[in-house]
């Protein structure tokens, strides 16, 4: 399948590019060669830590060359995958990071969804599962391993102590149970019957009331308040 080819019904069916951040180059490797079969899938970029992660973006965007899903290792020298996330999601918000590491440590996964990480796999997931990761983080979805959705159900569970937040509109929550089933801004829209430009807008206010940086976080917190059953639980 060649680059920007169309659907017969118009849509974009370009291959998905995807950038690989990993310390380890046999990870890197492994992970490559699978997603180089799937035609739906390009490998643009590697790199071995956040720093190299950032330079290689750099030099990506000025060849207009930057990637749909980045899958982000944790654990790295230099500047770990937390922080890269973080400072991705800054410069370049519409790129997704998936999480990609051997650790399921609690404080570890809300950090990564904290940067703005769209989804967190462990290393031991088959190679389908990581290409269903890109797909849903690629369409904006949430995909969670489901241990790691398990370990998030618990301390959901727990009462916490929170912050006042502005309270939302009927729309806002009417947009939020959407975002927790995982759809898209245009999915939203045409739910709705609103533009995508409106649905986007919804998305960003309903962030900035409840203080959070990433859908990941919201379709979390749509959870924890009962108003979406909890990822994997389906």
């Amino acid at each position: 399948m060649s680059a920007n080819t169309p659907a017969e019904d118009g849509t974009d069916v370009s291959p998905i590019r995807v950038m690989l951040v990993d310390d380890h180059s046999v990870v890197r490797r492994g992970i490559s060669a699978y997603l180089e079969m799937l035609d739906d899938m390009v490998i643009v970029g590697e790199a071995g830590d956040g720093q190299e992660a950032l330079e290689e973006l750099a030099r990506l965007a000025a060849n207009s060359q930057l990637p749909d899903v980045i899958l982000m290792d944790i654990i790295m020298p230099r500047m770990d995958g937390i922080a890269a996330t973080a400072e991705i999601k800054r410069r370049y918000p519409d790129i997704e990071v998936v999480a990609l590491t051997s650790f399921i440590e609690e404080d570890k996964v809300h950090a990564a969804l904290s940067a703005g990480a769209a989804g967190y796999l462990l290393k031991d997931a088959e190679a389908d599962e990581v290409a269903t990761a890109v797909h849903a983080a690629r369409r904006g979805d949430v995909h969670l391993d489901p241990a790691v959705a398990k370990r998030l159900m618990q301390s959901l569970r727990a009462p916490k102590a929170q912050e006042a937040v502005e309270p939302l509109t009927e729309r806002e929550r009417e947009v939020l149970i959407l975002i927790a089933q995982g759809r898209s801004n245009k999915e939203i829209g045409r739910q709705l019957s609103i533009s995508e430009r409106t649905a986007r807008t919804h998305v960003s206010n309903i962030l900035g009331k409840l203080g959070l940086v990433s859908r990941t976080q919201a379709a979390l917190y749509a959870v924890r308040e009962g108003l979406a059953p909890a990822p994997g639980s389906q």
